[in-house]
This record gives structure tokens, sequence and C-alpha cells, in this order.
């Protein structure tokens, strides 16, 4: 079964899968047709533009310092050191030529607030038991016997303490994340339990894929502490990156829940889910409403695929012609291929109704980090429920 891997909250030992992937779209908008609705037109553009298209607009340029002031004004109360929040943020916002409207700015801040509560180094509860427990079960799992593990932990590392001393102090990813690189570089254990490969996946202030990250690198305006892993555990790069995933990405999205599941899920995530819905319609075959439309990595034909291929009669299309059209998922070419306007076409012949455009990915968030059943619908609506009561202040 295709599942996607959230975005978020899977960390500190999310799955090595490429999160928050490459999806660039565009938006397009009618032309107002009459002079005498020009700006009822500008007034419905502005309404929309945190939920549309983020490509700079004609009149949406604002000063940095009016806003720094805005933002200021529209963080939660509560908040500590709001000038360098709203100095992070503003700067993160021009360096990417992104409208900072109102409705970006209470998004960015909806999100801040979910993922880390204005925390540039969130602490994690029960971190040191948690990380111990994915050292023990990978150790496990290889075969290494607990004494050479008991062994290892108790090396000292560059900080001076031991592994064991260090871990069973850490509060945040960023710490665990520090602690990781050092261990992995102790052979051959590390390299034996980690193979190379950090398993801290997200962390800063907006929780952002170092994955992301680092495939999003250039224009980054700061100069690089070692290292992007590095730089998303900092305030100014965790909110730089968080604020491209979340809005770095044109999206026909008319309501930000979508945009906001999207984070969680991953890029696009909410309009594939409707298009794995209108075949679903079609073929009479569940399937798991997840965004991806290929097995990620793949050339084995995944459930949507599968589905899709049962239509290919009605469709006109060989399985080819299916594969390369759902290869196309992570941008907005995948709207314009034959394949997308002719399953939507077919639902909303079927339906007698539109096919909507998108829908909130019906996914279940698993990490060592989350005990309670909790979905991608449930993030997007808490982060929705954040931005309002930002829209309102």
């Amino acid at each position: 079964m295709e599942t996607r891997v959230p975005t978020s909250l899977l960390s500190p030992f999310a799955l090595a899968l490429p999160a928050g992937r490459p999806r660039p779209e565009a938006r397009y908008r009618d032309r107002v047709r009459r002079a005498s609705r020009r700006w009822l037109g500008v007034a419905l553009l502005a309404l929309l533009a945190g939920c549309s298209s983020q490509a700079p607009q004609p009149g949406f340029e604002q000063p940095p310092a009016s806003v720094k002031q805005q933002l200021v004004t529209l963080m939660p109360a509560g908040t500590q050191d709001r000038d360098g929040w709203a100095t992070d943020i503003t700067a993160a916002f021009a360096a990417q030529n992104l409208p900072a409207t109102r409705e970006n700015l209470c998004a960015t801040l909806a999100v801040i607030g979910q993922e880390s509560t204005f925390d540039a180094d969130p602490q994690v509860p029960h971190l040191a038991r948690i990380a111990r427990e994915e050292i023990e079960r990978r150790a496990e799992a290889l075969h290494v016997p607990g004494f050479l593990l008991a062994a290892g932990l108790k090396l000292t590392s560059p900080t001076g303490e031991t592994y064991a001393e260090r871990l069973d102090r850490v509060r945040s990813e960023r710490q665990l994340s520090e602690l990781y690189e050092d261990f992995i570089s102790m052979a051959p254990l590390g390299q034996e339990l980690f193979g190379g490969l950090n398993p801290v996946h997200t962390g800063g202030p907006m929780q952002v894929s170092v994955a992301f990250a680092e495939a999003h690198a250039a224009g980054y305006p700061y100069p690089i502490d070692d290292s992007i892993r590095h730089e998303v555990f900092t305030r100014r790069g965790g909110v730089y990156f968080g604020i491209a995933h979340l809005l770095g990405y044109p999206a026909h999205y008319t309501d930000l829940r979508y945009r906001f599941a999207d984070y969680n899920a991953g890029w696009y995530a909410s309009r594939n889910a409707a298009f794995q819905a209108a075949v679903s319609q079609l073929s009479g075959i569940p399937l798991a409403l997840d965004g991806d439309l290929i097995i990620p990595g793949s050339r084995q034909a995944g459930q949507t695929e599968l589905a899709v291929r049962t239509l290919k009669g009605r469709l006109g299309m060989d399985d080819g012609e299916i594969r390369d059209a759902l290869e196309k998922e992570d941008s907005l070419d995948f709207e314009r291929t034959a394949l997308y306007e002719k399953v939507r076409s077919l639902a909303e012949q079927q339906e007698g109704q539109p096919t909507p455009y998108a829908r909130l990915p019906g996914i279940k968030l698993e990490s060592p980090k989350i005990t309670r059943n909790l979905t991608t619908a449930w993030f997007a609506k808490r982060v929705e429920a954040r931005w309002q009561q930002c829209m309102r202040r």
C-alpha cells in the first residue's frame, strides 16, 4: 500500500524518505474584464493571495520595517523575543520574494505555533528515552551484542562527555542530531547502526525536513554554519526553509487547510488525494487517499496506478501513457496531462457535479513521539484554528 510519510511530527526517527518534495505549480487568475469591476478584482486577489499563487503580485510589496511591525502585533501573547522572530520571518519573506500578506504572515505564525510554540530549539518530552530505545532497537535488529553497544556508549565523545552521558541529557532534536553526528563518526559501531545517515530528519521551530532544506538551499541568505542541517536547527534557518515549504510553491487551493495539509504530508498531497478519490469513484476500487500517485523511487505499479489502468479503455490511454502522466505528480504539469483532465471529466459526468480540486489526505501520523491517534487532517485543522486566531488579532 502506498503511504506518504508526513513531513512533520515524525522526527526524531522519520523514515528516510524525501519530505516536502518539490512540487511547483502555478496559479491562474481570471482577467478582470470590465473597468467598473477592476477594484473588486484587486480586492479578491488580495484576499486569496495567501491561499493561491505565492508569486509576487503588484501592490503586495511592503517595506520590511512595515512587515516586521505587523508581525510583532500578530504574534501570540507571551511570545519571547518577538523582535527577533519578526526579523527572521521578514528576512525569509524578502529573500524568497514572497508576498507578505496578512494571510501569509498568519499562516507562517500558525505553523510555528503548532510545531514549536515559538521555541527556536523545542524540547521533546522523553526524548532521551526515545533515542535510547531507538538505538537499542537498531542494535537488536543488526544483532549487535548488548555489551558492545554499552561499551560504545561509554566511550568519550568529542565534547569530553561519554555518549551515554550526552544521550541521557538530550532534550531537543538539535542536541540529538549533533550527538548522532558524533556517534556515526565513531567507527565501526556508529556506522553499523546508522549507515552514515543521521536518523533525525526534521527539526527547528517549523519542524522542516532536512532533505527539503538541502534541496532548496540555493539562495539561502545567511552564511552556512558547517552544513544546511545545522542551519535547519537555528531559528533563522528553520524559519527560512519552513516558509519555503509552506508558501514557496504556487497552488490553486482556495482554502488554506489544504496548504497546511501539504505542509504535513508533502507538496500537492491534497490535490493528488482528490484525484485518487475520483479514480476510486470511477473504478470502484478503494484507495488510500494519501496523495502518492506512484511508489516513490520504484517502477512497480502501486494501488493508484493499478486502479487507473482499469480505466484505460475509457481513458483511451495505455499503461505507458498513464505512467508518464502519474510521474508528473510533483508538478503543475500533472494538471495539464490528458490523464488528469479525463479522470476529472469522467468523474464529473458520473457524479453529475464538479469534482473537488483538493481534499485532506487520509494519513495517520506515526512516530515514537506520537502517543495519540493523529492524522494529517487533524494537523491541518489545528493549524487553521491558529491561523484564524491570528487573523482576528
